[in-house]
């Protein structure tokens, strides 16, 4: 049977600035742990600590623009584009001019499997 969400829960986010993470599908918000899919409104100058997550992580922009550093290099992704980040691989995410996008992760994003780097 369809399951309806009215509203996303707002996750706390990682970084320097305020991130807004809003949940429509994942752990927190429906109990679903194979998937989860969240659209970010990142403020201009945002950034976070690296990660090596145990998901995959597919983003699609919809403003704006995504700076995704690697250990082989870095890109822009820019609004009407998207990008997937390999599980295990390291990552790291920011918005030096403001961005909104959606991720997806395979299985779900959680704190225990993001593994971010310390600070």
């Amino acid at each position: 049977m369809p399951e309806v969400f009215a509203s996303p829960k707002i996750i706390e986010a990682a970084g320097n600035a305020p991130k807004v993470i809003k949940e429509f599908i994942g752990c927190v918000n429906s109990g679903t742990k194979e998937i989860s899919i969240a659209k970010m409104e990142s403020p201009a100058g945002w950034t976070e600590p690296g990660q090596t997550p145990e998901f995959d992580e597919y983003t699609v922009v919809l403003k704006g623009t995504l700076f995704v550093q690697t250990r082989d290099g870095g890109y822009e992704v820019n609004a009407n584009q998207a990008i997937i980040t390999r599980k295990g691989e390291w990552v790291r995410y920011s918005t030096p001019g403001g961005a909104e996008y959606i991720a997806v992760c395979l299985p779900a994003f959680t704190p225990d499997t993001v593994h971010r780097d310390a600070e």
